[in-house]
C-alpha cells in the first residue's frame, strides 16, 4: 500500500460513524434499510458515509434487484481494521451494534418461520412461483433410486410424499414446526413408515456428515439470504458421490414475491446457479430449464444437478451442526 493511499484510508476511518459501518458488514451483509436501523440513523447520512467507505475499498456493495448489499472490501479486510475491530470489540457501541445486528437477524428469521407456519394448511392450495406438474414431473426423472433422501425445505410437502413412495428413507427439514406437523399428518393418512421429521434451518443442518444418499432442494434456495451456505450444508450431509437435486426460480425482476413470498433471492441464472453448486463442493454440475408457468409473469423453472465431491472444500470442511432431531411424536 502507498502513503497516499494509508493516508486516505486512516482519515476515513478517523470517525465513529464509518468505523460503525465497518464493524457491522464484519458481521454479515447488510442492506441501506438494515444499517439504518441498527444504527438509528437517517438514510442521507448513512448512505454519505457508505459512498467514503466505497471509495477506499473499506466496504463493496452487490445489487439484489433493486437494493444494495454491502460488506467488507478488501481494504476492511486487511491486518490494519482487523486490529482496530479487534481492539474495540468491548466498546459501548459495538456491543450496541452487536446487539442491534442480532436482534435484526432474529427478526429475519421469525418472520419467515412465521410466514410459513401461517400458511401451512393451505400451502398447497397457492399459486407460487415455479410450482409446476411439468416442472416437478421432469425433475424426478432424476430420482430413480432407493436410497436415503434429505429433503430441505418441505413447502406443501408434495414432493417429499412422492420421494417417500420411492426411498430407503427420507428426512423433511423445515423451519416450521407446523409445515412438518401438516406433513407428518399427510403422510399417516397414507401410511408412510420410512419418513423422518427435523425442525431446522437449511443454511444450518441438526444432521450428521455423509449421512444421505440424494439431497433435494425444491424452490426452497431463493428463500435463504446465502445460498453458498445452504448448499454446502447439503455437500456436508451427503456422503461422496451422492446427488444434489435443485429445483428453483429462473433469475426475474418481481420484487412482490420478497414481502407477499419471504423470496430472499429473485432467482438465479444459469450460470451464476452452475457456479454457486461447483464452488459448494459438486462435481459434474449440470444446469437446465425445464418449465415455464403459464400464467404470467411466466416464471421460469431450473433443475440443477451434481455429485457430492470425494472431499469437501476447505471452506466448509470443519463445519459443525448440533445433531437434533425432531421425533415424529414432536411434530
Amino acid at each position: 500500500m502507498d502513503l497516499s493511499t494509508a493516508s486516505r484510508l486512516i482519515k476515513t476511518l478517523g470517525d465513529e460513524t464509518r468505523l460503525r459501518l465497518v464493524h457491522l458488514a464484519s458481521l454479515g451483509e447488510l442492506s441501506v434499510k438494515e444499517m439504518m436501523e441498527i444504527l438509528n440513523m437517517a438514510q442521507s447520512r448513512v448512505s454519505t458515509q457508505l459512498t467514503l467507505l466505497k471509495e477506499v475499498d473499506l466496504l463493496q456493495d452487490r445489487r439484489l434487484g433493486r437494493r444494495s448489499l454491502y460488506s467488507l472490501g478488501q481494504a476492511g479486510k486487511g491486518p490494519l481494521v482487523t486490529e482496530i475491530l479487534r481492539e474495540h470489540r468491548n466498546s459501548i457501541e459495538f456491543r450496541d451494534d452487536l446487539a442491534g445486528y442480532e436482534a435484526l437477524q432474529s427478526r429475519k428469521e421469525q418472520e419467515a418461520r412465521s410466514y410459513f407456519d401461517r400458511v401451512a394448511s393451505t400451502f398447497g392450495e397457492q399459486d407460487l412461483p415455479g410450482r409446476t406438474w411439468e416442472g416437478l414431473a421432469r425433475s424426478l426423472l432424476q430420482l430413480a433410486p432407493r436410497a436415503r433422501y434429505v429433503d430441505l425445505g418441505i413447502g406443501d410437502g408434495l414432493l417429499t410424499l412422492m420421494l417417500a413412495e420411492v426411498a430407503e428413507h427420507v428426512t423433511a427439514v423445515d423451519i416450521s414446526s407446523e409445515m412438518l406437523r401438516q406433513l407428518s399428518l399427510r403422510a399417516q393418512r397414507r401410511g408412510f413408515q420410512n419418513l423422518d421429521y427435523v425442525k431446522g434451518r437449511i443454511e444450518a443442518l441438526p444432521l450428521e456428515n455423509q449421512s444421505y444418499d440424494v439431497a433435494v432442494l425444491s424452490q426452497a434456495l431463493h428463500h435463504v439470504d446465502d445460498p453458498i451456505i445452504a448448499l454446502e450444508e447439503a455437500r456436508r450431509v451427503l456422503r461422496p458421490g451422492g446427488q444434489l437435486l435443485v429445483i428453483d426460480l429462473l433469475a426475474h425482476n418481481e420484487e412482490w414475491v420478497r414481502d407477499q413470498l419471504q423470496h430472499r433471492v429473485l432467482g438465479f441464472t444459469e450460470a451464476d446457479l452452475e457456479s454457486l453448486v461447483a464452488r459448494a463442493g459438486f462435481d459434474r454440475v449440470h444446469v437446465s430449464r425445464v418449465a415455464r408457468d403459464p400464467s404470467p409473469p411466466h416464471f421460469m423453472t431450473l433443475l440443477a444437478t451434481g455429485l457430492a465431491s470425494e472431499t469437501l472444500p476447505p471452506a466448509h470442511r470443519a463445519r459443525t451442526t448440533a445433531h437434533t432431531r425432531t421425533s415424529r411424536s414432536e411434530t
